[in-house]
Parts: structure tokens; sequence; C-alpha cells
């Protein structure tokens, strides 16, 4: 057997379903034995036999969820682990249970934003997510056919959402100084919209009880077909739909969750998108206001106008790091542990992880900040009215036909690199930290190495409508130099 294909950083994901006309590759089969092999990961981990384990385990609405939960949970059992079947749960609770619930680790079983068909699982220890090389760990167990078999387990059923959502309604009241009974949000009307994931509960278990009009919320029931569209706050067609809903209501805040709640995205009172760059500028105001001077670590492609916001705006430092949520986050871990104050990792697509949360990330906990900051009378326009916006911004794929596509990359770079050094109208910028950031006449651009994907990113910004067409043109030349390179979607 072999189960490499379905290492996908630091989860396991795979197509789990025929209907969308895909070959099934995350079977029955392959989560038991994915499952047998991290059980036993874990003991070695842990220094625990298998039936000394406790397992908490929840998934997010997709179709395959009770398939994997089941095939997961099967093994679990032979193994001789105590199983918490947290049913219907968001991620980062999951996590959370290996907190409030004292358990060993959690599974949850999701593929985030990733279309109907696919489903993965997602793991956790009271240290956070798995990283990349524990996953590869666990795979290379599966494929060696390792098992776990003990003891019969037990399995119970546990309402951790419950939990879950009294601790984000706890934030709230705490951070306005009122207690439930005083409907701390009585006086504000927030649409939520779940894409028809697993963050309904948002709506029903956090906001209503403390006296929100939740009128006007959308897609709501979980429906792992997604009818109405992507649950993805990066999505155009998803984001369009909150923006609409927040005028058409005449509410004071929307905010959009991915599929499993990991992140999120809001709307001000204007229906103007608090995405992007203007959400990390705004859960960098939030953090701030307790940690003056601090640092925040963002992904690579935020913008010039970001930076300036973060460093003379507010008094902070922007540290632009990596792509992926996770490299983004083990580089605040870092920094803390050298000593530096950085409370805040977040990437543009919406993952943010805050130092005070375990440094999770959690849609749900960014959003309930965000709340605090509307129920104490703050306007985010306001807020966010130094933040500088860039006219235009694009991002072209080239695909990589070498079959070393990762040395052929990073020779693409270093010859970009050669080339800016030797072009007067070309700046290099002084913080790269992935790939290479040039600065030209027309704005800025940055071409990096997908981190899983034979694929090299290019994202274009400019402050001038017509800059980001006259930056493509700037660099064809040189892209054209590559025969290895498919130029289809530059040109």
């Amino acid at each position: 057997m072999n189960y490499n294909e379905l290492k996908s950083g630091t989860d396991i994901r795979g197509v789990a379903s025929d209907k969308g006309g895909n070959k099934v590759n995350l079977t029955e089969t392959a989560v038991m034995d994915i499952t047998d092999a991290f059980v036993y990961w874990l003991t070695k981990k842990t220094g625990k036999k298998a039936n000394e384990l406790k397992i908490a385990i929840g998934h997010d609405s997709r179709i395959t969820a009770n398939m994997i939960k089941n095939a997961a949970v099967s093994r679990l059992l032979c193994a001789g682990v105590h199983i918490l079947d947290c049913a219907l749960s968001s991620t980062p609770a999951m996590f959370m249970t290996t907190i409030d619930l004292d358990t060993d680790a959690s599974i949850q079983i999701t593929a985030s934003h990733h279309p109907f068909d696919r489903n993965g699982l997602k793991f956790f220890t009271k240290e956070g997510g798995l990283e990349a090389s524990d996953i590869a760990d666990i795979v290379k167990l599966a494929n060696d056919g390792i098992k776990c078999c003990l003891a019969d387990g037990k399995i119970e059923k546990v309402d951790y959402m419950v939990q879950y959502a009294a601790r984000l309604r706890k934030m709230i009241c705490d951070g306005v100084g009122k207690s439930e009974s005083d409907l701390p949000l009585k006086n504000y009307k927030i649409v939520v919209d779940a894409g028809n994931g697993a963050g309904g509960f948002y709506a029903e278990n956090v906001l209503k009880p403390l006296g929100a009009n939740i009128s006007g919320s959308q897609f709501l029931n979980p429906d792992g077909m997604f009818p109405n569209h992507i649950p993805n706050p990066e999505n155009k067609a998803a984001m369009e739909s909150i923006c609409t809903a927040v005028v058409k209501n005449s509410a004071d805040l929307g905010i959009i969750f991915d599929t499993d709640v990991d992140r999120a995205g809001c709307v001000d009172s204007t229906g103007t998108e608090i995405n992007r760059n203007r959400l990390v500028a705004l859960a960098a105001y939030i953090t701030m206001q307790d940690n003056a001077g601090a640092t925040v670590v963002t992904d690579s492609v935020t913008s010039d106008g970001l930076k300036t916001y973060i460093e003379k705006d507010l008094g902070g430092k922007h540290y632009r790091y990596k792509r992926g949520y996770k490299n983004v986050i083990n580089k605040a871990i870092e920094l803390c542990n050298e000593g530096i104050n950085c409370p805040l990792a977040i990437e543009t697509s919406g993952h943010a992880a805050l130092r005070e949360n375990y440094f999770l990330d959690d849609g749900a906990y960014l959003a309930t900040k965000i709340v605090i900051e509307l129920a104490r009378g703050k306007k985010f326009d306001e807020i966010l009215s130094t933040l500088k916006m860039a006219a235009e911004e694009k991002e072209i794929r080239l695909n990589i036909k070498a079959e070393d596509f990762r040395t052929y990359g990073q020779n693409v770079i270093a010859e970009l690199e050669k080339f800016a050094q030797n072009n007067k109208d070309c700046k290099i910028a002084d913080d790269n930290r992935e790939g290479i950031r040039i600065t030209t006449p027309y704005g800025w651009m940055l071409l990096r190495l997908s981190v899983h994907d034979p694929v090299m990113p290019i994202n274009f910004e400019s402050d001038d409508i017509g800059g980001t067409a006259k930056n493509v043109e700037f660099f064809r030349s040189f892209y054209e130099r590559f025969e290895l390179l498919d130029l289809s979607s530059y040109k």
C-alpha cells in the first residue's frame, strides 16, 4: 500500500466520494490504516499504551463525514481507545478538546474549503496541530501496515460545541463588561454566512443568546454539497453573497466562515469587505491595543499599504514571512521564544492565530474579537481609514513542466534576482523570506514556489489602474527564457 498521495502539508486529504467524477483514494481502508498509524505514533509520543489514550473525534458537514468517522472509530475501538464522539464540530473546537476535556489528541474530519467530494483528517495534540514531518511519519507507518489491536475501547457522545460556544459568549461579556442577562449585543444586527459548513452555531449559540439580531443570516444549516457557494472567505462569489446580505438587511456587521471555521472574513455596515489585507490590519489593530509596538507575522503576499499601516499608524512591526498558515504560526512562536512580543500570526487567506488563544487558527475566535470591538462602539471604517489599498491586484500561476520542479523553480527565482539587480527600474524588497519581491515603477510583484505543487505563483499589486498590466508586460521577456515554464496563463 502507498498512501503518500494523501499527504497534504499538515493534513491528510483526498477524494472521498465518486460523486464528483473523480477516483476515490481516501477509502475506508485508507482511513483505517492511517488511524492505526496515528494511534501507534501517539503511543510513542505520549509513552502511553493505546488502551490508555483518550481521543476526541469530530467532523464538518461534508457528505463523507460519517463514512470516514465510522472507519476511524472502528480502529480506535480496536486499539482500546476511549473515544469522545463530538459529531458536527469546528476544527478549532476539536483542538480545544485537548485543553478542556483533557484528551491526549483529537481528530477532525475536514477538507477545509475544498470541493464537496474531498475530505481528510486533521490531527491535534495539546501542542497544537501536527507538523508536516509528523504527517509524513504517520503515512510511513500506514504504508508499513502498522496496527494497534490491544482491547475493546469505548465511545461516548459529547456535545462539546455547547461548551465551546459558552466560552466565546463569555469572551464577549468580559470584553464589554456585561453579563449574559444584560444582552450586550441587543442593539446590533449581525449577519452570519456559514456556507452550509459547521459555522451555523456561531449565529444561533453565540450571538443570538447575547441579544444580537441575526435575521438575514444565511446558509446556517449543514449541507455537505455546499449548494449556495463555496464556503471560503477568499472566494469572490462567497464574499459578494455576504456583502449583499449585509446591505440588504442593514446589518452592523457580516461574518463569513469557511467549512470548518478555522478561517473567517467580515463585512462592515457599508457592505465593504474586511478581508485579506483589511482583515490583517483590523486583527493587528485589535491585538495591539494591549501590545504596543508588537510584531505581527503575516504571509508573503501582504501589501505595501499594510506594512505602512502596521508600522507607521499602529507603531508595530510587520514581519512578512512565507505562505502557509502553519509557517506563519510557527514563525510567530519562534519569535516569542526569542523574547520578541509577537501576539498575532495571520495569513491573508483568513487563518488568524493569537498567542492568547494557544496560537490556534480559529475563525470564530477572531470573529469574536471583532464583535467585541463592535459592541464597544468602534467604527471599522474609521479604524481602517488610513490603510492604503491597492488599486489593482492579480495572481498568475505558472506550471512547471520539469520533473525536478523544485530545483527548476529555485533557479528561476535566482535568475530573476540577477535580472532585478541589473535593471535600474527594479528594487528588491529588503524583507524577502519567500521567493523574491520586486518593486517597479508600476507596482510590486512577488514570485515564489508553491509549498507542495509544481507551480510558481506570481502576485502583482499596483496603486494605479493599468499598472498591473504594465508590470506583467515588464517581466514577460524574462519568463519567456524558461522553456519548462508553462506561460499559457501569463499570456
